[in-house]
């Protein structure tokens, strides 16, 4: 796989080159650290608010239209993305176009007017944007989830901010905010694809080098779980037809070592469609249509969570099993041949992921961002190769823990008790 060359420019920015010749592709992806667990109550959903205010215009390209006329007329995918602890935009194109990205992207995220029109009708976008996740349970059920887990920390609060919070945002403090977090000291810059380097590194040190560095402050409070606080609810009463279940632990941090064998033991308790949750809960008993276990890691912690969609009636049938499965996986650990196709599925996803430009960017730049380290396709394959039946085991009891359970649920549920009632099956 492709070998990533770092260059650390005098401004501090961090930019990284990632070669692949197998493609007529370049993606230019710019990441900056900040996201909203950065925000402060009066700044809820400042990082969102500004990554759509950057595609509003500045004084070369006055508007929305300009900047995506001229990107559309090259066939570019462009887009940005705000998550909890990081901010980024990226263009993908052609590698003959790459002048363009670069110069589009250094245009947008340093020269943006922040025009007060363009807040103000942004700020109704966003506000409708938050609606739309309110009104979808499947799309709402991660935040509330998160929200009983990190409770009390801004790690716990919902990305896009409120109706309330983005009502109140004033353009002094986006511009403030921005101000502070959008340095080159904060910034990594990836490249991937086809390109020349010589050439590459010539036109990033020539824009995104001459930003002037800044004095870094701020930042944001680490998250530290309680040893042993209760399994814990949140609830949101609604007449839909389906209950939307979240339920889930306190996990690991990005640079922990024991993360390989919590990936592993993820895609066997419900990562893919022969995992034990989907065999057992959909396949075997019919009692929903989606079904499945994910693993978020930050800088300082994580999570465990399964998710699932199930009728009112099926819901105590459900938990049982999920419950029953997350004990046994806990208590008896994983088979051989469990592991070994748990590896296996690691290895094939991950070269299908990185044949494409922009994962193969977003791959390294994310490591450098929030690690301050790279770690190459191939090692992480040896790292999941050496993880143990045992160390699975080890890991499953570290988490699945009834005093540390989180659990959420939308929809008709009548009663708080029969949900965690279900939590006793854990012990």
């Amino acid at each position: 796989m492709s070998v990533c060359r770092k260059l650390k420019m005098s401004n501090g920015m961090r930019a990284l080159f990632v070669p692949s010749g197998g493609t007529e592709a370049v993606t230019l992806l710019v990441l900056f650290e900040v996201g909203s667990r950065y925000e402060a109550r009066r700044t809820h959903g400042a990082s969102h608010y500004i990554e759509h205010l950057m595609f509003k215009g500045t004084s070369r390209r006055p508007n929305t239209t300009a900047i995506s006329r001229e990107l559309d007329s090259v066939g570019a995918d462009y887009n940005a993305f705000t998550g909890k602890d990081y901010t980024g935009y990226y263009i993908k194109l052609r590698a003959d176009r790459l002048t363009l990205a670069v110069d589009m992207l250094e245009d947008m995220l340093f020269h943006s007017l922040f025009r007060k029109a363009d807040l103000e009708s942004e700020r109704e976008v966003i506000i409708e944007e938050i609606r739309m996740y309110q009104d979808n349970p499947l799309m709402l059920i991660g935040d509330l989830f998160e929200e009983g887990l990190y409770r009390g920390s801004t790690l716990g609060w919902r990305i896009g901010g409120s109706v309330e919070s983005m009502r109140a945002m004033s353009r002094q403090d986006l511009s403030a905010y921005r101000s502070r977090y959008y340095i080159p000291q904060r910034t990594v810059v990836a490249l991937a694809g086809r390109f020349d380097g010589t050439e590459a590194i010539r036109r990033l040190e020539s824009s995104f080098g001459k930003r002037r560095k800044a004095r870094r402050t701020g930042g944001f409070r680490p998250f530290r779980p309680a040893g042993s606080r209760g399994s814990r609810l949140n609830l949101e009463r609604r007449e839909t037809e389906q209950v939307q279940l979240a339920l889930g632990f306190p996990a690991f941090s990005l640079t922990d070592r024991r993360r390989p064998a919590l990936m592993l033991l993820n895609t066997i308790l419900g990562g893919n469609m022969s995992s034990r949750l989907f065999i057992k809960v959909r396949e075997r008993e019919g009692l929903c249509y989606h079904i499945r276990s994910s693993v978020s890691a930050y800088q300082d912690t994580g999570s465990l969570v399964v998710q699932a969609g199930l009728a009112k009636d099926r819901l105590d049938d459900a938990l049982r099993i999920i419950m029953r499965e997350l004990a046994r996986i806990r208590d008896k650990g994983v088979a051989a041949g469990e592991l070994r196709r748990a590896k296996e599925y690691a290895r094939g996803k991950m070269a299908l992921h990185l044949e494409d430009s922009s994962h193969l960017a977003d791959w390294y730049a994310r490591q450098e961002l929030l690690q301050g380290r790279l770690e190459t396709p191939e090692e992480r394959l040896r790292r999941l190769d050496a993880v143990s039946a045992e160390a699975v085991r080890r890991v499953a009891g570290a988490i699945i823990r009834k005093d540390r359970l989180t659990l959420a649920a939308i929809g008709p549920c009548d009663d708080d008790k029969p949900l965690l009632d279900h939590a006793k099956l854990l012990t």
